[in-house]
């Protein structure tokens, strides 16, 4: 079956059934008449055909750092929702957080003529810099603040500040356990709103510890924190992995201190005691990005546009007496 018999077959011309394939304008009759003879053949148009003539592949290329985390599991499905309800298809790349491996999928995608790209990013080295001013491709940055480039990202500062007041209201002694500078967001911005937080009352860090994203090393640090400062009655973790980690490590040693972490992961609600953490709208985050995305690509412009998300603190059982 091709667009010839189709046209053949609901008697109008084969132009009419090319606009009809491509969304331009068809009479409503007419577009009756196709619409039911494609029902019924079956018809598929080729997607090579239809490339050929939009100058469209229908793919989009997505680049996270890990497969196996709660956030970045919840940006993919809001991107897959809005994507997959626009009939584009989603090339998934995972990093394993290297930087290397990130650069080295945005020259694929670039190369292999994706539509568009969405970069969970995490570290930007010179070489992403480059890369990005020279990009060829509808790009869209999410979870990290970017300059002169489409971002969605999220208040980690001020989310970070929040609650860590948590802790300053019942603490003196607050240990910080956290990722490396080289993330802006995760490790420059939350450590920033945390020391803000212990500014207002005037305390002073008591231990750090930088760390990983693994709850082992969260784990660890808590104890090297309890070996060398026992005096510590609080903790900060940059992530819910870290800090699920430093509270096994605290049961284990039945130290009773208060902690809280960020993301509100799926654990933090069923770990003991539970975690009190930020909530940020990683799902939302997605499809924003995809929007974006989106009307970068129909429009064929490069946009600019810097969305910054909202948050929401959670107070549960671990900022409390357990």
């Amino acid at each position: 079956m091709n667009i010839n018999e189709i046209a053949e077959l609901a008697g109008v011309s084969r132009a009419t059934v090319s606009r009809y394939l491509n969304d331009g304008y068809v009479s409503a009759e007419k577009k009756e008449k196709i619409r039911k003879v494609i029902e019924e053949t079956g018809y598929t148009p080729s997607t090579q055909a239809k490339m050929l003539r939009t100058k469209k592949t229908g793919l989009i290329g997505v680049i996270i750092p890990k497969i196996n985390s709660d956030s970045i599991s919840r940006i993919v499905a809001g991107i897959g929702d809005v994507l997959h309800g626009e009939d584009y298809q989603l090339l998934l790349a995972t990093t394993n957080n290297d930087e290397k491996e990130e650069l080295e999928y945005l020259h694929t995608f670039q190369n292999n003529n994706v539509d568009g790209v969405i970069l969970c990013g995490t570290i930007f080295e010179k070489e992403h810099k480059k890369l990005l001013k020279e990009y060829q491709v509808p790009i869209v940055i999410v979870g990290q603040y970017y300059k002169g480039e489409a971002c969605v990202y999220h208040d980690d500062c001020h989310a970070a500040k929040e609650v860590t007041r948590l802790l300053t209201n019942a603490c003196e002694k607050i240990a910080y356990i956290g990722v490396t500078p080289k993330d802006k967001a995760v490790g420059t911005e939350r450590r920033k709103g945390f020391l803000s937080a212990l500014a207002e009352k005037g305390l002073e860090e008591a231990a750090r510890e930088q760390v990983h994203f693994r709850m082992e090393d969260g784990y660890k640090a808590m104890g090297e924190i309890l070996k060398e400062y026992p005096e510590v009655d609080g903790v900060f973790c940059a992530t819910d992995h870290i800090a699920i980690g430093a509270l096994q490590c605290l049961k284990e040693k039945n130290k009773h201190i208060r902690v809280v972490g960020m993301g509100d992961s799926t654990t933090a609600m069923l770990v003991e005691p539970a975690l009190s953490s930020v909530h940020f709208y990683y799902k939302e985050s997605g499809k924003e990005a995809s929007r974006v995305l989106l009307d970068m690509i129909k429009n064929q412009v490069k946009m600019k546009k810097e969305i910054k998300m909202g948050y929401e603190i959670v107070e549960r059982k671990s900022t409390g007496e357990w």
